[in-house]
């Protein structure tokens, strides 16, 4: 791994770790057993770390809000949706505990992330469409554009309320994470029918175990 790549990887090991308010640029070096100098070769600040750590984030997270083409998505699109929404929050997932202040400072990082926003709530409510059309869920366009935007809320969110209601074991964040797909999934299932309805109470479930 090249020294640019390995100050990234060690970059968000730490800020994930110990949050990005706690890290500074000497500390990334101190890991890597380099030193200073050798960091600003390649970066000039903390910031240029995040700017580029965001963009791996950006171009994940466009992976993920993708849509299927060629078909009316199903249940299991739902799932897969929240599962990897989820899945590349806990990968970055300092920037998602420190959003605020992390937005606050760059104007260009709080516009990219509002686009992202704008991704998580349109692939919801075209998932929640293409549900509506096959017949396996029943909601008025008013309700699926209020779920979509609760769904976006919860993700973006989630981590920070399972921070501020205190974990005895904090290590076990990956466990909130399952959880929070749970919290998404049981905003979706009163507005399923039949068959879809226990499909999705059965992945609930799974999230649960």
């Amino acid at each position: 791994m090249k020294t640019r790549d390995r100050i990234l990887h060690t970059s968000l090991q730490l800020f994930n770790e110990q949050g990005e308010p706690r890290i500074t640029t000497n500390h990334i070096a101190d890991e890597m057993d380099i030193s200073p100098g050798n960091l600003y070769y390649h970066f000039r600040s903390k910031d240029e770390i995040i700017g580029l750590l965001f963009q791996q984030f950006e171009r994940q997270m466009d992976t993920v809000l993708q849509t299927p083409e060629r078909r009316v998505p199903d249940m299991e699109d739902m799932w897969l949706y929240l599962h990897l929404v989820f899945e590349n929050i806990w990968e970055y997932r300092f920037l998602y505990r420190d959003l605020d202040n992390i937005l606050s400072r760059n104007k260009k990082l709080r516009t990219h992330f509002r686009r992202i926003l704008e991704r998580k709530v349109s692939t919801a409510v075209a998932i929640c469409n293409g549900l509506t059309s096959a017949g396996v869920m029943n909601a008025t366009d008013e309700e699926i554009a209020a779920l979509a935007r609760n769904i976006a809320v919860v993700a973006t969110y989630w981590l920070n309320f399972q921070r501020i209601r205190g974990s005895p074991t904090p290590g076990n964040d990956s466990d909130h994470l399952a959880l929070g797909v749970y919290q998404v999934l049981s905003l979706v299932a009163p507005f399923l029918t039949g068959e879809a309805r226990r499909l999705l109470q059965q992945i609930s479930r799974e999230y649960l175990t």
